[in-house]
């Protein structure tokens, strides 16, 4: 890091040392988180919110918890997209207020963490069991994103602790509903919170990412013309008749990942296109007369969403006009649930060198930037916010959704102390 002033110095090694003797704690605070099945969309997703707001105010910091008016967010013109139902949803910002002559720093970390899927694949881990070994953590939720959100409640923590005299405001969001489109970050905002940067602690094994690609939820629906298995010839199966759509779309995401951004450059597939859930027919002797099939759709880093659209609903329209069946019932696009525009904070932004300063101090290993294939309320934060955003924290993002997920501790303990000094450099100390 750039050499600290005599006072910053001071803290820096207090906020370590605070940081250093409160490690079993952290460790038992994200195996304690993990054990909340706070999914998106549950009753458990609002309640981990209640309990955070008033952690945060106990921890001495200024707290503004709201009801999220969800009817009226989620039909504003430019709402992000939502594919749960919820009837309830909060909103929960601490500020540890500084005095008003630095610049303010957000740390914004999600709450809401996927369904555990098929249980047989985690074997002997339970999902929520929030399980520890010597080095590491188990669970859903345990990488994406329990282990930054605890890394950050302790950076605010220390901070509100050891009452460092902070110049800008130290601010920490958690939100509601990331992993289905970004209702939590868009309402934190409309409600008013911004700051001078941002880091999310999405799991990054560390390495910094300061921009996002987008990611868009459609609906594909394919209709043929049912009757009785035995007269299948006298009938259309719209299974066969999605084949050559999904052949399509098969190409249409190679062409669109022949030219990637250079953020992007690691990946093989940066904008993947991919088909999530499949249903059709209702019953085994029938020819299926429809079928239905979600899917994502990748989008480039600087790619208009609307531009990303037309391509796809382009390519099923081909696919639907090269088949006499289809050209007479088109296979139907619908546009629903996330929609994740893609993100980018400029290599000029001054978080970007923070945070390599701050990582660089803390582990003494190299670190690598790229942007991550999936969306992520980056977006919100600089589209919307217009706030410069990275991305770092701890976790191997290929474990996240997975089973048997986990986060090393080491990881953890690393990503508090960099965020701590992250903090400490960008808001300064008087």
């Amino acid at each position: 890091m750039s050499e600290p002033s005599a006072a910053a110095g001071v803290w820096r090694s207090r906020l370590l040392e605070y940081l250093d003797g409160h490690a079993a704690d952290m460790v038992a605070d994200l195996a304690g988180m993990v054990r909340v099945p706070s999914i998106s969309g549950t009753a458990d997703e609002n309640a981990i919110q209640g309990t955070l707001s008033e952690r945060l105010a106990g921890d001495g910091l200024e707290v503004d918890a709201w009801a999220i008016p969800v009817t009226e967010t989620v039909t504003a013109e430019d709402f992000p997209g939502m594919e749960v139902e919820r009837a309830e949803a909060w909103g929960t910002v601490g500020r540890l207020p500084g005095r008003g002559d630095g610049a303010s720093l957000m740390l914004n970390a999600h709450v809401d963490v996927v369904p555990p899927g098929d249980l047989d694949p985690w074997g002997d881990q339970v999902p929520f069991s929030g399980s520890v070994t010597a080095d590491t953590v188990y669970g859903r939720g345990a990488c994406d994103m329990k282990a930054g959100l605890v890394a950050s409640l302790w950076t605010v923590r220390a901070f509100a602790a050891l009452a460092v005299p902070l110049r800008g405001d130290l601010i920490l969001g958690t939100v509601v509903g990331e992993e289905d489109g970004g209702l939590g970050t868009y309402a934190m905002l409309r409600r008013g919170w911004r700051a001078d940067a941002c880091v999310i602690p999405e799991p990054t094994s560390l390495d910094i990412a300061p921009g996002s690609s987008g990611a868009l939820t459609f609906r594909l629906t394919v209709r043929g013309r049912a009757t009785h298995a035995s007269r299948r010839t006298s009938g259309v199966s719209a299974i066969e008749k999605f084949i050559p759509v999904f052949a399509a779309l098969r190409r249409l995401e190679a062409r669109r990942n022949a030219v990637k951004h250079p953020i992007m450059a690691r990946w093989d597939l940066p904008i993947p296109i991919e088909l999530g859930t499949i249903a059709a027919g209702d019953w085994a002797s029938s020819v299926p007369g429809r079928l239905t099939s979600d899917g994502r759709m990748g989008v480039a880093i600087g790619e208009d969403v609307a531009d990303a659209r037309r391509a796809l609903e382009e390519a099923v329209a081909e696919a639907s006009a090269a088949d006499p069946w289809l050209r007479e019932h088109p296979v139907e696009v619908q546009w629903w649930g996330g929609q994740f525009a893609p993100g980018l904070t400029g290599s000029d932004a001054a978080i970007i060198g923070t945070v390599e300063r701050a990582h660089a101090a803390v582990s003494g290993r190299a670190q690598a930037t790229w942007g991550t294939p999936y969306g992520s309320d980056l977006r919100l934060m600089t589209n919307m916010g217009g706030v410069p955003t990275v991305h770092y924290g701890p976790g191997d993002a290929s474990l996240a959704h997975a089973p048997r997920e986990s986060v090393p501790i080491g990881e953890l303990l690393t990503a508090a102390r960099v965020l701590t000094l992250v903090a400490l450099e960008h808001c300064g100390v008087r």
